[in-house]
């Protein structure tokens, strides 16, 4: 369980860190429309892909309506069918070997 403590600490620094990032953007001329599409794409993959890139379950965390968010999803140019496909198993043939175990009989 996190302590409110930690949890103002964790605050704090992602504040500093954001802060940091910000003064970087400015300074290497990223502009204001360019950075606030950047962040919302980041943000809405990250949220899809803790969803398995359910859009119905992201949409209700991120706290819009589904097509508010198939629509922006849309326009940001994100590929929800690669969100999913991101989170697949690779196939057999490119995972490793299952360990077995033998027991050994007295």
């Amino acid at each position: 369980m996190v302590v409110p403590a930690k949890i103002r600490q964790i605050e704090a620094s992602v504040r500093r860190e954001l802060d940091s990032l910000v003064v970087q953007m400015y300074a290497g001329g990223i502009t204001y429309d360019d950075a606030v599409r950047e962040f919302k794409k980041a943000y809405i993959l990250e949220v899809l892909s803790h969803h398995k890139g359910n859009q119905c379950k992201a949409a209700t965390e991120l706290g819009m309506h589904r097509n508010t968010l198939s629509r922006t999803i849309s326009e940001l140019k994100i590929n929800p069918a690669q969100v999913r496909m991101d989170l697949k198993r690779p196939p057999r043939s490119e995972r490793s070997a299952p360990v077995r175990i033998v027991a050994s009989r007295p």
